[in-house]
């Protein structure tokens, strides 16, 4: 897997019905339905196994993409807490205040 570093395992695993993975299954599903419409073929019943065959690679290729961005976003969360944990300056918390000190005073137009 050399899309996904091994620093990755790590992670818990999307699950294998995501989103990306339904996307590109149905992607993968048109693809060989217009394979067949151009070829000149039926649409729904030529190559049926060429049908299954692209769905599960599409729906694959959507689960490791899937698994890649889960990467990256885990990747980019640390990178940013730990400068948050190195520079506390920069993140201070603001004060509570109270709906009074919000908003201002109330005049009348007439």
């Amino acid at each position: 897997m050399a899309a996904v570093p091994e620093e990755a395992r790590g992670l818990p695993p999307p699950p294998l019905l995501n989103k990306m993975s339904a996307w590109l299954g149905a992607a993968g599903w048109v693809a060989a339905l217009l394979a067949n419409g151009f070829s000149q073929r039926p649409v729904l019943t030529a190559g049926v196994h060429r049908q299954v065959l692209f769905t599960t690679v599409g729906w694959f290729a959507g689960y490791f993409l899937a698994k890649r961005t889960e990467y990256v976003h885990a990747k980019q969360d640390r990178e940013m807490f730990e400068y948050i944990r190195h520079h506390p300056e920069d993140f201070k918390t603001a004060g509570k205040k109270r709906i009074g000190e919000l908003l201002e005073d109330f005049v009348p137009i007439r």
